[in-house]
């Protein structure tokens, strides 16, 4: 994969905002939004990361593995449109 999706909520919108960036970069470009009622269980995904990034003790390996999840389902989300 060249690109790396990143994830962020608007809680108050109930939307996950997707970037993405290119490997070896700086540069964030912002793809899209997606409301909760369109794909709860990314929404639910980025909820876990954000919670998992947030902890004191973050544990890399669930970081990355609940990375990849968001990842996995956002490609899925894409094929399915």
């Amino acid at each position: 994969m060249n690109t790396t999706y990143l994830f962020a909520l608007d809680t108050n919108t109930e939307e996950v905002l997707i970037s993405q960036s290119a490997k070896g970069t700086i540069k964030i470009d912002f793809i899209e939004k997606i409301s909760r009622t369109e794909n709860e269980i990314l929404y639910n995904a980025v909820v876990t990361l954000t919670s998992v990034s947030q902890d004191p003790n973050l544990d890399v390996a669930i970081f990355k593995a609940s990375d990849k999840l968001c990842q996995m389902i956002y490609a899925k989300h894409c094929l399915s449109k």
